[in-house]
């Protein structure tokens, strides 16, 4: 799969600043990255790190990542952040290789689990991530598990035209659902924290994957992305989406003016995805004015067996275009719903971002 591409130093005193690679300015202070070592910091990670120590007030501030591969894992704990590429975007790559199958790195169940694969894991709020490429490469989810690129859990988090990227669960939206269908099935870093339901942005982005490869319970609003399903070989190729919204939320996931395609260099077959099933019975998924690709399957949507999900689930579109549309068979329990609910459905109603 090929990615599209779409001075002075701040501190107590100039001198100072220059040493802890900060820039002075009336904007945000801002740390450069270059994984050459041609900036203060080779790694994101020393960089959150510089900042997690300073006594700023939490204060808004940026990380710039220099054209090249990170290959490291992140944990990003502070507000009021943004981090992007530095140039071209999506020149900067943050990859890792953590499969759920893996073994359990500190003896909690006999293997990793999903929610502690991923590549970047965001728990804060008002982080944006701009220009990046996000991957986590371990790679087959049939042979390594579920394997996360971006965790994402905190409130007004925007991600703007990034290239999030992975097989099986490639993009968790927080928080995890109320609980477990199996004993351990949350071992990670938000298993025993409140759930707590923030509004997620994705703008511009690339997002890829096979099998639920964006699930959650966040209030997340896609807007203008790629939602790009990778070929697995099989009848039924994947699932891209497994919402989990709780039932009190009146939005889950809304995707505007996205187009659904498969991975042009080696797609999957017509009629071999579904556009989503529900990882909780009250899952909520609307599309607005969508393209949907040939490998879209007629009926849609699929009820992963759930007895309550017919009931509760919410799946609908107003205006979906594109081959997907064209045997178009979506089951009665799904909606195609009339021009007269778009302003049910504008962005600042959903996330207000």
């Amino acid at each position: 799969m090929t990615v599209p591409m779409t001075g002075p130093i701040a501190g107590t005193a100039a001198g100072l600043a220059q040493s802890a690679g900060l820039a002075q300015s009336a904007d945000p202070p801002t740390l450069t990255v270059a994984a050459d070592g041609s900036a203060r910091f080779s790694t994101i990670g020393a960089a959150l790190d510089h900042l997690m120590s300073l006594d700023d007030g939490l204060a808004p501030a940026r990380i710039l990542v220099k054209p090249g591969e990170y290959r490291e894992r992140l944990i990003v704990r502070r507000p009021n952040l943004t981090i992007e590429a530095a140039d071209a975007p999506r020149s900067a790559r943050i990859v890792y290789g953590l499969g759920g199958k893996m073994p359990s790195p500190d003896g909690q169940g006999d293997r990793r689990g999903t929610f502690r694969t991923a590549t970047v894991f965001v728990d804060a709020h008002d982080v944006t991530l701009r220009g990046l490429v996000i991957e986590n490469d371990a790679g087959d989810g049939r042979e390594v598990g579920q394997a996360i690129a971006l965790y994402a859990d905190g409130d007004r988090l925007t991600v703007d035209d990034c290239a999030l990227l992975g097989h099986q669960d490639t993009l968790f939206t927080g928080p995890l659902p109320l609980k477990e269908v199996k004993p351990g099935g949350f071992l990670g870093p938000k298993r025993f924290a409140p759930r707590v339901v923030g509004r997620q942005l994705y703008r511009g982005c690339l997002i890829a994957g096979d099998i639920d490869f964006i699930f959650g319970s966040a209030r997340a609003w896609f807007e203008d992305c790629e939602i790009m399903s990778l070929n697995r070989g099989e009848a039924i190729n994947g699932y891209a989406t497994a919402a989990s919204t709780p039932q009190s939320e009146p939005y889950g996931y809304v995707f505007d003016r996205c187009r659904f395609t498969t991975d042009p260099d080696d797609p999957a077959a017509p009629g071999s995805v579904y556009l989503g099933r529900p990882w909780r019975d009250w899952a909520r998924v609307t599309l607005i004015d969508c393209e949907l690709g040939a490998h879209i399957r007629p009926e849609g949507w699929d009820d992963w067996n759930k007895p309550n999900a017919r009931l509760h689930t919410t799946f609908q579109a107003i205006n979906p275009t594109g081959p997907g549309v064209d045997a178009m068979d979506w089951p009665r329990w799904t909606r195609i719903l009339p021009e007269a609910d778009r302003a049910r459905f504008e962005r600042a109603a959903v996330v207000g971002l």
